[in-house]
């Protein structure tokens, strides 16, 4: 999918929302264990029941591999699904690799060949080397960790680095990398107040935003720094959204919520681009 195409979701759904598939199998409905792939089950109803309201569907791959071989057939049968019968909604590997070379373009081929996934998420620690393999495909886009919505984000990520914080070091150095046009950025909406700062850097990007709903993130906050001429705002929820109902109702509330996010983004959109 290419960012053009992207934006005219948002527009046409008034929603730039992202919900993230994070399965536990311990949180699941406990009627959904008696099946033969419960994880796959689980998403189908989500999505099914939520499509309408969100643009990009993110699957953590952690939560996929924890379960072997049975996790990852759950994961292929999750992308094909959205891949076949929603084409339009954009996804994301929320897989946060990070390696150089060969080992970069091997993961990138993963991804984006043979999942066929729309985007991945990458760590910039080794440089652009080790980023520069997943910018190489076209019309994917690979999404650098850039300011995250943990805790432990301020460890490094706000530390002084060459007269500034590193993280605008990564944002500016991130610029000048080739094929930089098919990068986005993780910016946590638990710190609303960078927003602004960060837009100085990547005012044309797009930015993957965790944190809202379960984290505590505030989506107004957000947007009233993070928005941009083309919205330029994916925001993820997670937990809130999938995990509102344990019991058999557990898609039709996960809609409720999903629902109650997007009229709040329509309100916003509405107002931005009256």
């Amino acid at each position: 999918m290419t960012i053009p195409q992207l934006v005219a979701q948002i527009h046409r759904k008034q929603s730039f929302l992202c919900i993230g598939l994070d399965v536990d199998l311990e949180k699941i409905p406990v009627h959904l264990l008696d099946l033969e792939d419960p994880i796959f089950e689980f998403n189908k109803a989500i999505i099914d029941a939520t499509h309408d309201l969100a643009v990009s569907y993110k699957p953590n791959i952690a939560f996929y591999e924890a379960y072997g071989l049975k996790g990852w057939v759950s994961l292929q049968k999750t992308i094909a699904y959205l891949n076949e019968h929603y084409p339009d909604l954009y996804t994301i590997a929320d897989a946060k690799r990070g390696d150089i070379g060969n080992t970069a373009t091997m993961y990138a081929k993963a991804f984006f060949e043979d999942l066929a996934f729309d985007s991945v998420t990458v760590a910039p620690y080794m440089g652009k080397d080790s980023v520069e393999p997943f910018l190489a495909f076209e019309d994917k886009q690979t999404i650098l960790l850039a300011l995250t919505s943990n805790p432990g984000a301020f460890d490094f990520q706000t530390q002084d680095c060459l007269g500034k914080p590193l993280y605008q070091v990564v944002l500016e150095t991130s610029t000048h990398w080739k094929n930089h046009h098919n990068l986005m950025y993780v910016v946590g909406a638990t710190k609303p107040e960078y927003f602004a700062e960060i837009r100085k850097f990547v005012p044309d990007s797009f930015l993957l935003v965790p944190g809202v709903g379960a984290q505590g993130g505030d989506l107004k906050a957000v947007c009233a720094q993070g928005l941009n001429s083309q919205v330029g705002l994916l925001i993820n929820s997670s937990r809130a959204i999938i995990y509102a109902s344990n019991q058999r109702d557990f898609a039709e509330q996960a809609r409720v919520q999903a629902l109650q996010v997007q009229r709040e983004m329509e309100e916003i959109l509405t107002q931005r681009f009256k």
